[in-house]
């Protein structure tokens, strides 16, 4: 058979037989028409003749041993095989893809990998990359969400905000954030239940509940106390959920105050006098001490901790 595409039938059978894995140039042309339904429009997507295309298909028809496609009027569709392989080679592809992509982010010398749990980036982080933006322009920042962050060691992370030190070799810790919880609702709702006492407030509002593996221990307890007066408005598995529901005005809502930490300094929430404080986690700060973005990234460390300990940050001693 001569050869089409750069790879010749004593190539395909030598490339099946070591590695089972076809072309990258074979799986492209098989998705492009597998997921348009014709070769020669598949072939216009890819700048390809038509020809090359069927050739492209025959050859991974041969690789695997079946027919991926058999013909529909002017198009094609896929034979069961085919669509069992497509699902594979398109899940394959996009996963290239974004590979492609984020090798292409991290080609940006100012970027930095931060990695910390949603609530925190988003309530207390977010509000203050501005701020990040007008003292370090040149720094990106790169926010990856884990609630629990595991193995960093073990990935690209310049930064990681965990509720524990590290301590690994190799990993400087910086004691950062202290947070706490609070009852908090909405304006509106704040102002009606100041005008009773707190042994009526459950006549005008119930409780917005996370689920207990969400609280710490104090706050659960709190909760739990509470619940038996108000009763529940609604329960969710997720701190930002929660705080909709707060927002919206659902219920008083027991959150970390750093997930609602721009929301209380911008009065779209309050936090309830006579309510307690509770204790929350101490949340720390760590990074590699050899690290590829080493520059960028120990200015962002400074920065970050030095945001920590402003009056409004929340970190404490």
């Amino acid at each position: 058979m001569p050869e089409r595409d750069g790879l010749s039938a004593e190539g395909v059978s030598e490339q099946a037989g070591a590695s089972r894995l076809p072309s990258l140039r074979l799986l492209a042309g098989f998705e492009a028409a597998a997921r348009i339904g014709s070769f020669s429009r598949a072939a216009e997507s890819l700048h390809l003749s038509q020809s090359a295309i069927s050739h492209q298909i025959q050859q991974l028809e041969e690789f695997v041993g079946q027919p991926l496609f058999h013909r529909v009027g002017r198009g094609v569709e896929l034979t069961f095989a085919g669509e069992m392989l497509q699902q594979s080679v398109g899940r394959a592809l996009e996963t290239l893809r974004r590979g492609l992509d984020r090798i292409a982010v991290y080609t940006d010398p100012g970027l930095v990998a931060l990695v910390g749990p949603a609530f925190l980036l988003q309530g207390w982080l977010q509000p203050r990359l501005s701020a990040l933006r007008a003292a370090h322009p040149d720094i990106v920042p790169l926010l990856s969400i884990d609630e629990e962050p595991g193995q960093a060691d073990e990935i690209d992370v310049d930064l990681l905000i965990s509720p524990r030190p590290m301590s690994l070799d190799g990993w400087e810790d910086a004691r950062w954030l202290r947070d706490e919880w609070l009852f908090v609702c909405a304006p509106a709702l704040a102002e009606e239940l100041a005008g009773l006492p707190f042994e009526r407030h459950h006549e005008l509002a119930r409780l917005v509940c996370l689920e207990r593996a969400r609280l710490p221990d104090a706050a659960e307890a709190e909760t739990q106390r509470l619940l038996r007066r108000f009763g529940v408005a609604a329960i969710y598995d997720d701190a930002q959920l929660a705080r909709d529901a707060a927002l919206r005005g659902y219920g008083i809502a027991c959150l970390s105050s750093l997930a609602v930490d721009e929301d209380l300094r911008d009065g779209r929430l309050r936090a309830l006098a006579g309510y307690p404080r509770l204790p929350g986690a101490q949340w720390w700060l760590s990074r590699p001490e050899n690290a590829v973005r080493t520059e960028a990234m120990e200015r962002m460390f400074e920065w970050l901790l030095a945001a920590g300990a402003e009056p409004d940050g929340n970190a404490h001693p």
